[in-house]
């Protein structure tokens, strides 16, 4: 059998066990509605789009870290066979910068710096990748010739590529209006009450804290494709949430939100780098109105290292504060926040809130200070990545407490549970300025650790040693806190071929959402499962939505989709009194039936549904009053609900060859919290991605610059990504505590695998290297630099 022949029978399988599944309520692990389409390769991504008459774009970047622009010559360009137009920033001056969007003052109270982002550059370029220009032409390899025709005359300045350096006086300007490349100096907490409580305490442990940058590396590169009819847009993009999309394009261009339509399909794969509008997409939609023709343009890998954002990048001064019994009295964060060279939509807020509501954990922390320099500096702009601060807050606080019992002689399990906040002491309002409101943290912790066979650890590290390897093991507790709440959307439609059509303003890029979506609808409704179809990426089906981010998509529009149903049922009593002449009253609703109370007369919702379908017109046997609903459809924006509290204990297990200094991940064990599990097998997958991202992290991926500004990690020849011989088997369990502030008890769970993972892997290596004294390694722990510590460890202990 070959490999096409072995993906076909096994879609077949998955498709054939869809159908077999007799119960599809909430807590089933079904296998994802989409995933036999995917393995088919039917799935239709932007790049798959294309349409009658296209042309082709592509980007001509600055290959200078800091300059300015003294000319570009496109004279060349325009002359070449099949290019239909060659743009620049003088072009494109109608449109609208491209904005970030979140609040922050600077501690003084004045308002952050936002210079305004064109989508192309004027004046000056900031990065190595800023796009100076684009080309249109008939063909890809037209428009790549003609691109590397354009000639830019720039005047280097210097480049600056950290945070700490470029907010150092002296450092290279970036912009004339923000002095000292500082867009925000942040503060949270009290800072009197913190000094107060840093000078009473026993014992004060002091970590420098790297939080390394990272290339986002979705499988699908960026893509836009642009169509203009004379009256409307028309826009295929990857994306987070078509409906934001379409209120930011329209912003951008200057024209009523009626006038866009935005579709997104398959998304392969986002992490937060797709949820904005990025200058190639104003490009492309000002090239199909000026030609009169679609324009399209995707990116290649090469292309995505510098022109995609990139993730994390904080440099941090953790300490924590404790008194004679090991009790947490404060938390002090001192950091600069790279953002590059441009703000980002929501930029500030990993280094910055996030990191303030997500350093807590599940500790009783009574006080928390959070200082934050963001910075420009000349490198491709940061944004959010798989968990935009929430891996980090929790990195942090897990490393001080292992530094603190290190340095304390406590277990450091021991210290964990002294200071873990206790079920009776819910719900706790926390120094971040949450309520936490279910949990069972100390519980979870000793499953966890047991899960792992903690108590087997010390032979398995003799067995090590007997071998020539360091072997340590890692506890990385984490609590994350939810996006913030917002409405969502939940448009339910009974169509007459007999299915339902479920509209959602969340956005799935491989997360799943059509199958515990639809699991949820089933069971309110007793719906038939196979009968439920997702729509996400239409705007124009869309009323409203907030898309997907900070795991939070199962909360919201598991919460619409409650509320919709519960108006379908209200519906359905009223339309069900009429079919069965009888009143409201009367008729009660369950298992998927109305029926008369005390009676067998029944009629299903389907049934009900399928007689209303009738043309536009009631059916004869149904007479309906005129103020009676025509149908069961239901529309409706729900009512947010606050954010919610995952958490967990991942425990990892490394193995270290001193003499190489390589890493092995040998055995990873963890325990969640993600309240109500609507489907465990994507509550799975998604613990596996979140997992491998955060060993990446932990172990092999960062971004390097040169003095000069230019990326030095531009390819997956430098740039180190994790595989599937990087990590072991999971073992992985629940301990649920549902969540009391939605009606399906859910917590959202996918970022949370990143925050486990990166906490338990840097201490399980801390922990194996602290035969040799040594306090702390910076990430990515490398086999060079692991080396490096030891070779330094055993140069000290020699003297």
């Amino acid at each position: 059998m070959n490999l096409q022949e072995s993906i076909k029978d096994r879609a077949d399988e998955l498709t054939a066990d869809c159908l077999a599944v007799e119960k599809f309520a909430v807590g089933q692990s079904v296998p994802r509605k989409e995933d036999p389409m995917l393995l088919r390769g039917q799935g239709h991504y932007t790049d798959d789009i294309s349409m009658p008459g296209q042309a082709y774009a592509v980007m001509v970047r600055s290959q200078n870290a800091h300059g300015t622009i003294r000319a570009i010559n496109t004279e060349a360009a325009r002359k070449m066979l099949g290019v239909l137009g060659v743009y620049t920033g003088a072009d494109l001056q109608s449109y609208g910068p491209l904005k970030c969007v979140v609040p922050f003052n600077n501690r003084d109270g004045s308002p952050m710096k936002k210079p305004l982002r064109q989508a192309l550059a004027v004046g000056k370029v900031r990065y190595v990748g800023d796009p100076v220009a684009f080309v249109v032409a008939e063909t890809v390899a037209a428009a790549k010739d003609a691109a590397e025709a354009v000639t830019i005359d720039i005047d280097a300045l210097p480049a600056v590529t950290t945070a700490e350096a470029a907010a150092q006086p002296g450092a290279p300007q970036l912009y004339d209006e923000v002095p000292g490349n500082v867009a925000l100096d942040y503060h949270y907490g009290d800072a009197e009450a913190v000094k107060a409580a840093f000078a009473k305490a026993i014992h004060v442990t002091k970590l420098k804290l790297v939080n390394s940058r990272l290339v986002v590396a979705a499988m699908e590169p960026r893509s836009a494709l642009a169509a203009f009819d004379g009256r409307r847009f028309t826009f295929y993009v990857g994306s987070q949430g078509a409906f934001g999309m379409r209120a930011n394009i329209s912003e951008a261009l200057g024209v009523p939100a009626k006038d866009v339509r935005v579709l997104t399909g398959q998304v392969g794969g986002s992490f937060g780098m797709k949820a904005a509008v990025f200058p190639e997409y104003i490009c492309v939609l000002h090239a199909a109105r000026a030609l009169g023709r679609p324009v399209k343009w995707t990116d290649e890998r090469s292309g995505s290292f510098v022109s995609d954002s990139h993730g994390r990048n904080h440099d941090v001064l953790g300490e924590l504060a404790l008194d004679a019994d090991g009790n947490f009295l404060a938390v002090r964060l001192t950091s600069h926040a790279n953002v590059g060279a441009f703000l980002s939509p929501v930029a500030p807020m990993p280094g910055t809130l996030n990191a303030v509501k997500n350093v807590q954990g599940m500790y009783r922390t009574p006080l928390i200070e959070v200082s934050t320099k963001v910075v420009f500096t000349n490198t491709s702009h940061v944004s959010a990545y798989r968990g935009a601060g929430r891996p980090e807050g929790n990195y942090y606080m897990e490393r001080l407490i292992d530094a603190a019992a290190a340095e304390t002689g406590m277990d450091r399990l021991a210290l964990r549970k002294r200071n873990q906040i206790s079920p009776r002491e819910l719900p706790a309002k926390t120094a971040s300025g949450g309520t936490y409101d279910s949990g069972d943290f100390a519980a979870l912790t000793k499953q966890a650790v047991e899960l792992a066979d903690g108590k087997g650890f010390a032979k398995r590290k003799r067995e090590s040693a007997r071998l020539g390897k360091l072997r340590g093991l890692g506890i990385g507790n984490f609590l994350e806190v939810t996006a913030p709440p917002s409405k969502e959307l939940a448009d339910i439609k009974f169509n007459p071929d007999g299915t339902v059509t479920l509209a959602s303003g969340t956005l799935d890029f491989g997360m799943g959402h059509a199958t515990p979506f639809a699991q949820v609808l089933s069971e309110r409704l007793s719906i038939p499962f196979d009968k439920i179809n997702l729509v996400q990426g239409d705007s124009d089906r869309l009323a409203t939505g907030g898309g997907s981010g900070g795991s939070k998509s199962i909360m919201h529009t598991g919460t619409a989709i409650v509320e919709a149903a519960a108006k379908v049922i209200e519906k359905g009593k009223e339309l069900a009194a009429h079919a069965l002449e009888a009143a409201p009253s009367d008729i009660a609703f369950d298992r998927g039936k109305f029926t008369i109370v005390g009676t067998d007369r029944a009629i299903s919702i389907m049934e009900l549904a399928q007689k209303l379908n009738d043309g536009a017109k009631p059916p004869a046997d149904i007479k309906l009053p005129d103020d009676a609903p025509k149908t069961l459809d239901v529309k409706i924006a729900s009512e947010p609900v606050p954010s919610c509290f995952p958490n967990g204990c991942h425990v990892a297990e490394v193995e270290i060859d001193p003499e190489t200094g390589v890493v092995e991940v040998v055995k990873y064990t963890s325990v969640n919290d993600f309240g109500t599990v609507v489907n465990p097998l994507i509550v799975e997958g998604q613990l596996h991605g979140g997992v491998v991202q955060g060993i990446g992290q932990a172990l092999m991926e960062k971004t390097a610059y040169d003095g000069d500004g230019q990326l030095l990690t531009g390819s997956f020849m430098d740039y180190a990504m994790p595989r599937a011989a990087d990590v072991p088997s999971f073992v992985l369990a629940d301990h649920p505590a549902p969540a009391k502030t939605n009606p399906l008890g859910v917590k959202g769970c996918g970022e949370a695998g990143c925050a486990g993972a990166l906490t338990s892997v840097m201490n399980a290596v801390i922990d194996a290297l602290g035969a040799y004294g040594i306090r702390h390694v910076d990430m990515p722990l490398t086999p060079a630099q692991i080396w490096q510590a030891l070779q330094d460890a055993k140069a000290a202990g020699s003297q």
